[in-house]
């Protein structure tokens, strides 16, 4: 293979990894390796091998996502956009479907060759996040997204269960404040699948999906998304209040003026195209909480 061949082989692998989208891990990682911060047990080879293995996974889910909607026909239906309609690799042929299939095979494999090491060397506190963990990556696209769970899993497996299970592996057991930092990457996870299914509605329902837009309707689900936007900024500052998080940990709140746009369409006019803006601030919005509530858990350490 030449070296044109080559780089072109690797950027397609890098499309059904979906590249962009892996900057979600890093801030999962802060943010759990913030919360073993507040309780002594920081631990940057433990947070470094959980990156590794979240980052892993991240890109199975993806692969996998990929491949079946691809076999599914849905990917020969959706108009593509940054944020969703998938990354046409496969319908473009820029790399075979087994190929995708077996990027998601190999990555699923690392994140559990690292997860059955961490149970080892952590304890059976790590089972229960663990299994929960491999349901959202290994049946996410073939079953949960069919009975309306796809968004609650998305919620846990790269949200709140991974910030949970990086705090675990550098302390050792659960910690209130690690329960309490779970549930804003929860919600806004949970928020990012939401609003990015809104464009790709009519191709999710022909591709046998059943997300919550399909469920409950477009002016329901944008509900849904602004009741879970406000959650976020709930659970920061309920960390603060019951005395879980220093009052810096409000930074985490900032992000939320980047809700305007995506707000404003879904009480306004959901039934009308999701803006791109709007699809972008909420990615911002994402990316932003999670870095500055993990800022704000380690900032008193350094005043």
């Amino acid at each position: 293979m030449n070296e044109y061949a080559l780089r072109n082989r690797i950027g397609a692998y890098s499309k059904v990894a979906r590249a962009p989208f892996l900057t979600l891990p890093v801030t999962l990682v802060l943010l759990g390796s913030a919360t073993a911060w507040v309780a002594d047990g920081f631990d940057l080879l433990a947070a470094s091998l959980a990156f590794v293995g979240l980052l892993s996974l991240h890109v199975s889910i993806n692969a996998r996502n990929e491949y079946r909607d691809y076999q599914s026909g849905v990917d020969f239906e959706t108009e593509p956009t940054p944020f969703s309609g998938g990354s046409k690799t496969l319908p473009e042929g820029d790399i075979e479907p087994i190929a995708a299939k077996r990027l998601a095979t190999a990555t699923a494999g690392l994140g559990a060759i690292i997860g059955g090491y961490f149970i080892i060397d952590v304890g059976l506190v790590l089972v229960p996040i663990t299994i929960l963990g491999a349901v959202s990556v290994l049946f996410y696209t073939s079953h949960l997204t069919r009975f309306g769970l796809g968004e609650l899993f998305a919620g846990l497996g790269l949200g709140g269960l991974a910030v949970l299970g990086t705090g675990v592996v550098q302390v050792g057991s659960i910690t209130p404040a690690m329960v309490v930092g779970s549930v804003p990457p929860t919600l806004l996870t949970f928020n990012l699948l939401l609003l990015n299914e809104f464009p790709d509605q009519e191709a999710d329902r022909r591709g046998d999906r059943r997300n919550l837009i399909h469920r409950l309707g477009r002016s329901a689900a944008a509900k849904v998304y602004v009741g879970a936007g406000v959650g976020v900024s709930l659970s920061v500052g309920g960390g603060w209040v019951i005395g879980l998080f220093p009052v810096w940990a409000l930074l985490g709140v900032l992000p939320s003026l980047l809700l305007a746009r995506p707000v404003m369409w879904a009480l306004g006019a959901p039934g009308n195209s999701l803006p791109l803006d709007a699809q972008r601030d909420n990615v911002l919005w994402i990316l932003g909480t999670n870095s500055l509530l993990a800022a704000g858990l380690v900032l008193p350490g350094f005043l």
